[in-house]
């Protein structure tokens, strides 16, 4: 997989994976606020200062992760695959790029948060090191609350968890 590091213009092709990559979370209860963002918000997002990273394969996007540095740490989010392409380590791909990017920058945590009824996206974070830090009950766009646990993952220079 070919990652890039996304422009503004790339608005349109990091929304497109996301919608697709979290259609499965149309019927969750809540839905996923990820439905509900435009490319328009994704641009505003960018302009704001977030980034991300968009993988290709065969020059057709499969993948993609957003992300925000802060002062010691990644806060990455939306990570998404395409459902034919999941299952194939593309985002142990995509976390591992993103984890280098923050150590070139100086960063020593990747952090991000994952619904507590999603266990299947807590072991594939669990596996690469991250860690429970906090769980929390947030209140989506909507108002509705839900469950959601924070995990993170100190860096080193070789990319291991401390």
């Amino acid at each position: 997989m070919e990652l890039v590091l996304a422009e503004i213009k790339d608005a349109p092709i990091i929304h497109k994976v996301m919608i697709q990559a979290f259609q499965e979370y149309e019927t969750a209860t809540p839905p996923s606020n990820a439905l509900s963002e435009t490319v328009e918000s994704i641009e505003q997002g960018i302009q704001a200062g977030e980034q991300a990273f968009i993988g290709y394969m065969e020059r057709e996007p499969v993948a993609m992760v957003r992300f925000k540095l802060s002062t010691q740490g990644i806060y990455f989010f939306r990570l998404s695959v395409i459902p034919e392409r999941q299952g194939q380590g593309l985002a142990k791909v995509l976390l591992a790029k993103l984890e280098q990017f923050a150590l070139t920058n100086g960063k020593t945590i990747s952090q991000c948060k994952v619904r507590l009824n999603v266990p299947r996206n807590i072991k594939l974070y669990r596996s690469l090191g991250y860690a429970v830090t906090n769980k929390e009950m947030a209140e989506n766009r909507n108002g509705i609350s839900l469950a959601i646990v924070t995990m993170e993952k100190r860096l080193t220079n070789e990319g291991e968890f401390i």
